[in-house]
């Protein structure tokens, strides 16, 4: 999870009410021409809007105080304050720049005006505006932690480290900004730095779901799985429906084997989100690894019916229906998942497999040189393809693909004395040997093999010399 939510309580209708009434009582002392005796009141509720999101009623409430004092920076920067909130940001730019006409030193009208052109994707110039700000006054933190926020924006997470750090060591207590810096901490690999500030971050806001949530994210990546699932529990516990910290919580208690409680964790996000697809296919993956693959087979279904594209349900449920027996549906789902990402080879291996098993050969092998194809470095591929050309009877193709693994792993027996096998075919004695030499040396067992398959070559003068060799 990325930027600082301050977890504000828009939707407390007991909270809106209040406010509603608040902003209902300065209307009808404008209205009565009141306007002079209640100005403290209505800038009080003006920024009461701003903070909670009441930007229409604020945008006529400030309107009506601009008409009395066009020249109050402060007012502009209000009423920038709600264009900005309102989506409105050409006219929030044009409302910070009048107060800065105003008033030219006002950081906080550069910052506000940072904010709207971001918005608008003008990053330059947003990143000028901050600069401005900072030229004013150095010691800004709120200039330091908007740029960091630009800077991490870009993935320029250093850069941004740099201005958190300015601004906490401006003010200690800035609590966003230590979220901040864990989050680049993070992205940048030093969990145990991003663990410490997020603690710091705690320390001033206990009670923030995403403070708890982010620390968890932390806490696994330092493979402190237990202390984990505390703070996603303590995420949990102050916002119950964060599905997030459901489907974290989740996938450690199944790293850890307690798997009906990750089942449990993956409802409850379902719950939150009924279109989770990820939370299905977890589910699923719970259920195939204790072996109910009916109850498998009906979670990637399910996760299928949410997202008809996705490629790892698809080819998991095959695997399903491959142990149930139902091949055909197994192939259906293979080549469902070929067709979904031709460049992914674990789906043409799959397929391979399965044709094999049905006897399909002739269809295995073209499969299996799809796969290898996209994965030419992927030794079991090649043995694979190798062993099933021998079958056919295409001994060189096989001896090529052989030694394609032996390319990959040099001191690979098993291909080693699969080309012996093809040289003894082909008659080609000598290089036999030197093939069967080469296995016995790696991997003696393959002595025992050769015995049983070749009884004949056993008892030869041939075969004695070489077990007296090696």
């Amino acid at each position: 999870m990325s930027s600082y939510d301050p977890d504000f309580g828009y939707d407390n209708p007991e909270l809106n009410d209040q406010l509603s009434n608040e902003i209902e009582k300065c209307k009808k002392l404008i209205d009565d021409g009141n306007i002079y005796s209640c100005l403290e009141t209505v800038e009080e509720v003006i920024q009461n809007c701003i903070d909670n999101a009441f930007y229409k009623d604020g945008v006529y409430l400030v309107n009506k105080l601009l008409e009395i004092s066009p020249y109050n920076s402060e007012y502009w920067v209000k009423k920038g304050a709600l264009l900005n909130g309102l989506f409105k940001f050409n006219d929030a730019i044009e409302c910070y720049n009048k107060a800065l006409s105003l008033n030219p030193g006002d950081s906080d009208a550069l910052i506000e005006r940072a904010a709207a052109e971001e918005n608008l994707g003008l990053m330059d110039k947003a990143k000028e505006s901050l600069e401005s700000a900072l030229e004013r006054e150095p010691d800004n933190e709120e200039s330091l932690y908007n740029l960091g926020l630009l800077y991490q924006k870009n993935g320029n997470y250093n850069v941004a480290s740099e201005f958190f750090r300015k601004a906490i060591q401006n003010d200690p207590d800035f609590a966003e900004a230590y979220f901040e810096l864990g989050f680049c901490y993070e992205n940048l690999n030093y969990n145990e730095r991003a663990l410490e500030a997020y603690e710091k971050f705690l320390e001033a806001e206990p009670y923030n779901a995403n403070g708890w949530y982010n620390r968890g994210v932390v806490l696994t990546k330092l493979n402190k799985l237990e202390q984990a699932i505390d703070s996603y529990d303590l995420a949990l516990a102050i916002k119950d429906e964060f599905a997030g910290a459901w489907f974290n919580k989740g996938n450690l208690l199944a790293d850890l084997g307690r798997y009906q409680q990750a089942i449990e964790c993956f409802r409850e996000a379902l719950k939150i989100d009924r279109f989770d697809e990820a939370s299905c296919y977890n589910i699923a993956n719970i259920y195939e690894e204790l072996g109910e693959i009916k109850k498998a087979i009906e979670y990637y279904s399910e996760s299928i019916r949410i997202n008809d594209k996705y490629y790892e349900a698809y080819l998991a449920r095959g695997f399903c229906y491959d142990s149930a027996g139902k091949f055909q549906l197994a192939l259906k789902d293979f080549n469902k998942a070929i067709s979904l990402s031709q460049d992914r080879a674990d789906a043409w291996y799959a397929k391979a497999d399965l044709e094999y098993s049905l006897g399909k050969l002739q269809e295995a092998i073209r499969s299996y040189r799809k796969a290898a194809k996209i994965e030419p470095g992927n030794y079991e591929i090649w043995f694979n393809l190798a062993e099933t050309l021998f079958e056919m009877g295409d001994w060189l193709e096989s001896q090529k693909a052989f030694d394609k693994c032996i390319s990959i792993y040099p001191n690979d027996a098993p291909s080693y004395y699969g080309k012996a096998k093809i040289n003894f075919i082909l008659s080609r004695t000598q290089e036999a040997v030197e093939c069967l030499k080469k296995a016995f040396i790696i991997d003696p067992e393959i002595k025992s093999e050769f015995a049983k398959e070749y009884p004949e070559i056993k008892s030869s003068k041939l075969f004695r010399k070489l077990l007296g060799e090696i």
